[in-house]
């Protein structure tokens, strides 16, 4: 048991950490305050070659792994959580529902590489107004019509939505066997009959887009459809295990950020003639939270290793996001106590970061769902 990163995930570390330094935080407030996507640092991240990571690069990845890839994600998400579920999202989730569909080598060729590349930004449509935990409670339905499929029906709450070109839609092609009959479709989002809706006005991430994606008789070829009929809800599943740990990473990061932010501040913060952090209760509170963020990483960490070694990790996606993002709501909280009244002010960035935290315990399967996961396979 080896808990030293190697060379090429150090290099991978201190690539992202320069990147979300150099790229990210320039206008990372005014982008929150507005509601914009960095989309131009996102090409640069497809060009610096982060968003394929863990696939093969005869599709447009790094031939590397899901290890790597979390780093990745956690480095950036420590400055911006907007962008970190960005990435996450076409990552893991877009990319994931290719990869886990047994889609043909023609169809992989195709959809994987213009997103894994950054060329062009992909999301992920499975939820909808009455199918938000309860996934296999999808409405929405892709009927056969001679070479081409007919889908209908509404996407909510679509990271990426507004901005993507390609959307994985999972579809009933069979819709009398329920969750027996999804399938997963590759929209292109300029074929007609597909259309953005509401765009959602966001407590945090407020720069990620999210928005409905409306199906309205839209025919999508047969070469969309990934996989074959009724496969879905399996790809659905396996994908979303692989979205918790981005979600973890990019919730680890945030609780990361928050915690040195917080911890430069106590260092140099005078109350009473001495620096704050020279208080007993605020080191004790700073060490249980370093703690904290120490213990989740290694979680999130065994969690991506066990997915590069082919090892079953259902169980260590779904700790790995409960314990990450719970870390990351904590931690942001007390950051912002630490920090008084300043911490409360946009400009120290941390009232930010616990905003964007909360959604982590949301998104990606709440972290009930989470304990459910766990629960059941004790229970096996």
């Amino acid at each position: 048991m080896d808990f030293e990163l190697s060379e090429k995930q150090k290099e991978i570390q201190k690539t992202a950490k320069q990147f979300a330094e150099e790229e990210l935080l320039p206008g990372v407030i005014e982008r929150d305050e507005k509601e914009e996507f960095p989309i131009d640092a996102f090409h640069k991240a497809g060009e610096l070659g982060f968003i394929g990571i863990p696939y093969p690069k005869e599709y447009g990845g790094q031939g590397l792994g899901y290890l790597e890839y979390a780093i990745a994600v956690e480095e950036m998400s420590k400055i911006d959580g907007s962008f970190g579920i960005a990435y996450s999202v076409c990552t893991s989730l877009y990319g994931g529902s290719i990869w886990y569909s047994d889609a043909t080598e023609e169809q992989k060729k195709a959809f994987l590489p213009p997103v894994l590349k950054g060329e062009v930004m992909g999301s992920f449509g499975l939820t909808e107004p009455e199918a938000g935990s309860d996934a296999g409670g999808c409405l929405t339905t892709a009927i056969k019509d001679g070479d081409d499929y007919i889908l209908n029906g509404l996407k909510c709450f679509n990271t990426n939505g507004p901005l993507a070109k390609y959307t994985a839609i999972y579809a009933l092609t069979q819709p009398e066997k329920k969750s027996k009959g999804l399938t997963c479709f590759i929209v292109d989002r300029d074929l007609p009959g597909v259309r953005t809706g509401k765009r959602e006005n966001k407590m945090g991430i407020r720069a990620a887009q999210v928005s409905e994606v409306i199906l309205d008789d839209c025919r999508v070829p047969a070469f969309g459809k990934v996989g074959n009929d009724g496969n879905g809800f399996k790809t659905a599943m396996k994908t979303l295990d692989c979205g918790r740990i981005g979600v973890a990473a990019q919730g680890l990061g945030l609780a990361e950020g928050a915690f040195d932010r917080a911890l430069a501040y106590v260092k140099q913060r005078e109350q009473f003639g001495k620096p704050i952090g020279q208080n007993q209760y605020i080191q004790f509170k700073m060490a249980e939270l370093k703690m904290k963020i120490e213990a989740a990483k290694l979680v999130l960490y065994r969690a991506a290793v066990h997915h590069d070694q082919g090892i079953p990790f259902t169980q260590d996606a779904a700790m790995a996001k409960y314990m990450c993002t719970n870390t990351a709501m904590e931690v942001t909280q007390w950051a912002v106590q630490f920090m008084g009244g300043n911490g409360y002010m946009r400009e120290y960035h941390v009232e930010r970061m616990m905003r964007d935290a909360k959604i982590t315990q949301i998104y990606e399967g709440t972290n009930e769902i989470q304990q459910l996961i766990v629960g059941n396979a004790l229970m096996k």
